[in-house]
């Protein structure tokens, strides 16, 4: 099993920046890749970006490339997404996931946290 807790969501106005942070309770011998997704109200659940367990590849989806970057610490056993140039439309409810090993598909989510920008 996989506890996953994010943190750092909040209100910020347009242009501005927030970090992300997911502590995950892992057991050592497991391993996973981790990713960011979010959901805002009416639209399904939106993948942005994965980093690799080795942490030496990363994917971005399109709408955040260049404004969104995942990192991790595996030694503190934490995930980040630093989001810089906020906008409205990026107003939705961020979840940290642990990706299956082989395969890429999300296995244990987080509960949320809320990122709410002003125009």
């Amino acid at each position: 099993q996989v506890q996953l807790v994010e943190s750092g969501g909040g209100l910020v106005q347009a242009g501005g920046s927030l970090k992300l942070s997911c502590l995950a309770s892992v057991r050592s011998s497991n391993r996973y890749h981790w990713g960011w997704f979010r959901e805002a109200p009416g639209k399904e659940r939106e993948f942005l970006a994965a980093i690799t367990w080795g942490g030496d590849t990363t994917h971005y989806a399109d709408s955040v490339k260049g404004r969104f970057t995942i990192s991790r610490d595996n030694a503190k056993n934490m995930v980040y997404l630093q989001m810089n140039n906020l906008q409205p439309e990026d107003t939705a409810m961020y979840y940290c996931a642990a990706l299956r090993f082989v395969g890429y598909s999300p296995q244990y989510w987080g509960q949320g946290t809320q990122v709410t920008v002003s125009s």
